[in-house]
């Protein structure tokens, strides 16, 4: 069965961007011009995701406004000729019925997030994305986890390798078989000790799971930090299903964090055909 619906966990309070994410949900801070949720949702829609499923929380309405049609702005900008901002200000691939948004009313983690989405995921293996995990590469990142996973079925997620002493921060895989990009996934730890890590192989915020999951989250077990860690429940179906990492070999910004964040912009205006040589020389003139 193929990869038909996303899960988007937006419920997080953004507290690292404060004062900013006061009133502004942390997904909505722009990449350049884009909002970082949007960069997810599309890279889901360009790897054949039909529906998406946004796990909120109080104070993220503008997410959801802005999946949203604005009829008023679009007309001012019909009637202005403004088509080129018309065509950006409607966001490509929201067709209607196949957004759907559910609160996450408790701020217990990660793996609780994905667990409020466990009616409108059906019973079907799901994806997962991070939205400040902004990933890059020749083709969406996500389908490279969606081919693997039609090959081998079970659960796959995307890794990069970290420093040894940054381990710490990430869910970690013990690898076994490793043919090319894809590891064969032997255990999985939340944020362990840099001196007990099994690998430097990290997970970065994209998953396929299969609906098993569902069911360990919601057993409510706490992890690290007081939290439902999807790792640890993510670990518990190690043997008895295919699970398997890629390793994503394309640029990636930890957008969760204040320089990981300022360098997603910087690069991705440098692409720009608009930006690319102002912001090169503007770099030039600010660096000593």
């Amino acid at each position: 069965m193929g990869i038909r619906t996303a899960v988007f966990p937006v419920g997080g309070l953004g507290t690292r961007f404060l004062p900013a994410t006061k009133a502004v949900p942390k997904e909505m801070l722009p990449v350049v011009d884009k909002p970082l949720i949007q960069y997810a949702v599309e890279e889901a829609r360009d790897a054949g995701i039909e529906n998406f499923v946004f796990v909120t929380a109080h104070g993220k309405a503008a997410v959801e406004n802005h999946f949203d049609r604005n009829a008023e702005l679009e007309r001012a900008l019909r009637e202005r000729g403004q088509d080129d901002l018309l065509e950006l200000a409607i966001v490509a691939g929201t067709v209607p019925g196949r957004m759907s948004y559910v609160r996450q009313m408790d701020a217990l983690g990660l793996g609780h997030a994905v667990w409020c989405a466990r009616n409108l995921i059906a019973d079907e293996p799901f994806a997962v994305l991070l939205a400040d995990e902004l990933l890059r590469g020749d083709r969406p990142p996500l389908a490279d986890l969606i081919d693997v996973h039609t090959e081998v079925g079970g659960n796959v997620i995307s890794v990069i390798e970290v420093p040894q002493d940054a381990t710490g921060s990430y869910g970690i895989v013990t690898p076994g078989v490793i043919n090319g990009r894809t590891i064969e996934v032997k255990g999985l730890v939340e944020k362990p000790d840099p001196a007990d890590a099994p690998s430097r192989y990290a997970a970065v915020g994209r998953y396929i799971l299969e609906p098993g999951i569902m069911s360990l989250l919601g057993e409510g077990h706490r992890g690290a930090g007081g939290e439902i860690q999807l790792t640890d429940a993510m670990a518990r179906l190690i043997g008895g299903a295919p699970f398997h990492a890629v390793i994503h070999d394309g640029p990636r910004y930890d957008c969760g964090m204040k320089v990981g964040f300022l360098e997603a912009n910087v690069a991705l205006a440098l692409e720009r055909d608009d930006l690319g040589a102002d912001v090169a020389a503007t770099l030039r003139r600010l660096l000593p």
